[in-house]
């Protein structure tokens, strides 16, 4: 088979479900409902909190960086999974295909990065109440918008413009709905030992470092939960992290699972790896408002204002 060098791109191919092509249609009907719930679950978030003077607190400007990445991380992946589907619209470009794949992981590093940043915020505001606000000033917040977008672009840079070396002579085809990764360098024939070392390293340094420090954030909030004499007022402080913890848990699962079945599920039918990929990418962004609009008393509040507002101008 010819190998096709970097000077002449190749066209890849997506994948839909495989197996389950002759459904396409059908299993559009959820993924749009899915997309539709979680980019309006993500803005109504975004603007309540804008709209709201009494959510212009450091936890709530955290949530919506969480709902800003949601609705980034949904966007990057909504043309080619629902051209799939209607469509068949099966061809990206290569320069198309690193585009994406640079949002998608950029948004989902950025996610991991803000996950990170609301377990501070979590741990500040429990063991440290009275310095809170002078700890998590406006100026503090938007360092720490600016240092999750500086992250994650230059963690990622390299990586993409390292595929742009790559020669390609095996299949074209795409295991995904959606340009990923480790999918794209699996199609080279080239030596990717370098692409695999930057993209275990860049999983290291996100997920993975974030992960530990979020682990260690509720070490020391479980700590401080535990000298606050009255069992209440305990109940009380964790009900707080509730929610925080609920978006951790549906963000790392998915990504924890797909990375399992990718190293050991060989053998698990070929729509599985496809599922979980595209559980990884939706799930979070579509339950992270639902999670945060039951748990969050404030947000509620201000849901309902929202909506008795509208209904008296009607």
């Amino acid at each position: 088979m010819p190998i096709l060098h970097n000077s002449t791109l190749p066209t890849f191919l997506l994948t839909g479900i495989p197996g389950l092509e002759w459904a396409h249609t059908w299993i559009s009907i959820p993924f749009c409902c899915l997309y539709l719930t979680a980019l309006s679950g993500n803005t109504l978030i975004l603007f309540i909190v804008l709209t709201e003077p009494s959510l212009h607190e450091p936890m709530y400007y955290f949530l919506s960086m969480l709902s800003t990445t949601d609705i980034g991380l949904c966007i990057s992946t909504l043309v080619t999974v629902l051209g799939i589907f209607w469509v068949n619209a099966r061809e990206i470009s290569f320069n198309a295909c690193l585009s994406q794949m640079f949002f998608i992981h950029l948004f989902t590093f950025m996610e991991s990065s803000v996950l990170l940043a609301m377990a501070f915020d979590r741990f500040v505001a429990i063991s440290n109440p009275l310095r809170y606000a002078t700890i998590l000033t406006h100026t503090r917040i938007a360092q720490i918008g600016l240092a999750v977008i500086t992250r994650g672009t230059v963690i990622l840079t390299p990586l993409v413009l390292l595929l742009k070396h790559l020669s390609f002579c095996h299949s074209h085809v795409l295991h995904h709905s959606y340009c990923f990764h480790p999918d794209v360098m699996k199609l080279s024939c080239s030596d990717t030992k370098i692409n695999s070392v930057f993209g275990l390293t860049a999983i290291i340094s996100t997920a993975g470092v974030d992960s530990v420090f979020i682990l260690l954030s509720y070490v020391l909030i479980i700590r401080s939960v535990l000298n606050i004499a009255s069992p209440e007022e305990r109940k009380k402080v964790f009900s707080t992290c509730i929610s925080h913890i609920t978006a951790v848990a549906i963000f790392y699962i998915p990504l924890i699972s797909l990375s399992f079945v990718h190293r050991f599920g060989k053998h698990a039918p070929s729509y599985v790896p496809t599922l979980i990929a595209n559980v990884y990418l939706l799930i979070p962004p579509v339950m992270n408002p639902i999670i945060y609009s039951i748990k969050t008393k404030p947000i509620q509040k201000a849901m309902f204002k929202l909506l008795c507002f509208k209904g008296t101008h009607l």
